[in-house]
């Protein structure tokens, strides 16, 4: 089968990359600006193509706590939700990372702190990065900038989470998942079946039953545990670093930005070279594992950097750690649903990196 061009919402786009990837189960409940993940998964019926199961739970911590179930059965499941949703979920989330169980999480951001707006912020970059639960564990975390991506992120985000048996999250936002914007399918998938060694399906002739948990009341075996998943996120740090790099080749000033702040940010390097201003954009792409790398070794290169985020400064700390001093760093954004504009970017540009 050939791949299929649709024109969609972000949120859209994603439901139904979720059903061709041949998911079995999603557990959710809605929150706007996330809930036509929920809405077209139910309108689509996928029990009828695939046989996935579709359930909005009575809460978002009865959901992620389906999620958990599924995942200890071996299943590609996930749930999706918007930033207070997240929240909710945050110690259900710790409980699979502790467990070591693979999953999908979406997290299509709204301004906050508390209920906040329902537009579109980047201020949930901390609590997916730097593990909103408790406890020594991370996520891996994609940032989409396209709807496209939505799309694409679904499969990846599946294939990390079981390769490295982690959580997923894609980490969108509400102008990402409203947007419209054509995409491309792949062919349906059918659901696997295949029967992982470590789920909990009982006793089998090769095997005794499998038992899941993230409890050890024993401190010398947690603390084993805990050095055997570090040991894993250096792995996904040496193997996983995801990133674009846009007008890097000649630039003398960087801007780096991720999602709706990326796409921004593009115009805006446009904007800044036809004044003759030489600057480049980097955008990460997984936000665990960051490129501090690939930031370390521009920095060689450029004379200062500036990030752009729809948030106070959160990505901003972790560029500072990249760069470790070498030059310059600053930080612009827009706060409270609030998109930056091309024009700001420059002007910010100029005035704290430039000018500076």
């Amino acid at each position: 089968m050939e791949k299929e061009l649709r024109l969609m919402k972000g949120n859209e786009a994603f439901a139904e990359a979720v059903i061709r990837a041949g998911t079995d189960a999603y557990f959710g409940y809605p929150i706007t600006p996330q809930s036509e993940v929920l809405e077209y998964l139910t309108a689509e019926k996928p029990h009828e193509r695939t046989g996935m199961v579709v359930l909005q739970a009575e809460s978002e911590v009865a959901a992620i706590n389906m999620v958990y179930g599924g995942a200890g059965c071996g299943k590609k499941v996930l749930t999706s939700s918007s930033s207070p949703g997240i929240s909710l979920k945050q110690e259900g989330i710790s409980y699979i990372a502790g467990a070591e169980l693979p999953c999908l999480i979406l997290n299509v951001v709204r301004g906050g702190p508390g209920l906040g707006t329902i537009q579109p912020s980047q201020s949930d970059y901390f609590q997916a990065t730097k593990g909103g639960g408790h406890g020594d564990y991370k996520l891996i975390v994609l940032a989409p900038s396209s709807v496209q991506e939505m799309a694409d992120f679904v499969e990846l985000a599946f294939e990390l989470a079981f390769k490295y048996r982690n959580p997923a999250m894609i980490l969108s936002d509400g102008a990402i998942g409203q947007m419209m914007e054509k995409v491309w399918f792949n062919p349906q998938k059918k659901r696997s079946g295949e029967l992982q060694p470590w789920a909990t399906t009982g006793k089998t002739a090769d095997r005794e039953r499998n038992i899941i948990t993230s409890l050890d009341l024993d401190p010398h075996r947690q603390e084993q545990f805990n050095l055997k998943l570090q040991k894993k996120y250096r792995e996904m740090k040496e193997k996983e670093v995801r990133y674009e790099t846009f007008q890097c080749d000649d630039a003398e000033y960087l801007l780096v930005a991720y999602g709706t702040s990326s796409r921004v940010s593009q115009k805006a390097i446009q904007m800044g070279r036809e004044e003759g201003i030489k600057v480049g954009l980097l955008r990460p792409i997984t936000l665990f594992p960051f490129p501090s790398k690939e930031i370390n070794e521009l920095a060689d290169q450029v004379k200062g950097i500036l990030t752009v985020e729809m948030s106070a400064g959160q990505m901003v700390e972790d560029v500072k750690l990249a760069v470790n001093g070498k030059i310059p760093v600053e930080h612009f954004g827009r706060m409270g649903g609030i998109i930056p504009t091309p024009e700001e970017v420059v002007e910010n540009l100029k005035a704290k990196i430039i000018g500076g």
